[in-house]
């Protein structure tokens, strides 16, 4: 099961890797972004603008990632300078871009529904430079 999310996830990081390339970003993918909490996913830049993306592929009502991870991308945001978006790609509905400070602090992690994502709205031809 968890080498099925694992795929799944890579497949949906791959997908917006090509995606950004073919629009005529330059793009890395970070060894290991899966399990460690240092690095983001995606790195994207063009004509001197960066962004970043932490990416999810799922079925879920929700999206949420841990405090470690979330306070990771911040720094990284903060350090960086560059725009930092939880990449949630839902099931026939492609990708939803989603802002670090749009997501909320519970207990346990970060999160954001699939209700407002919906309702933000943010999709790729929103970003792109």
């Amino acid at each position: 099961m968890a080498i099925q999310r694992y795929s799944k996830g890579a497949r949906g990081e791959r997908e917006l890797l090509n995606t950004l390339y073919d629009r005529g970003y330059s793009v890395v993918r970070a060894a290991g972004s899966g399990v460690n909490s240092i690095s983001p996913d995606i790195i994207a830049v063009k004509m001197g603008k960066g962004m970043v993306f932490e990416c999810k592929a799922w079925d879920r009502g929700s999206l949420s990632i841990d405090h470690e991870k979330f306070e990771s991308l911040r720094k990284w945001r903060d350090n960086a300078l560059m725009d930092t978006y939880m990449a949630w790609r839902m099931n026939g509905q492609g990708w939803y871009f989603i802002k670090l400070e749009e997501m909320t602090r519970t207990e346990k992690n970060y999160t954001v529904t699939k209700k407002t994502a919906v309702k933000i709205d943010r999709r790729l031809e929103h970003i792109l430079v």
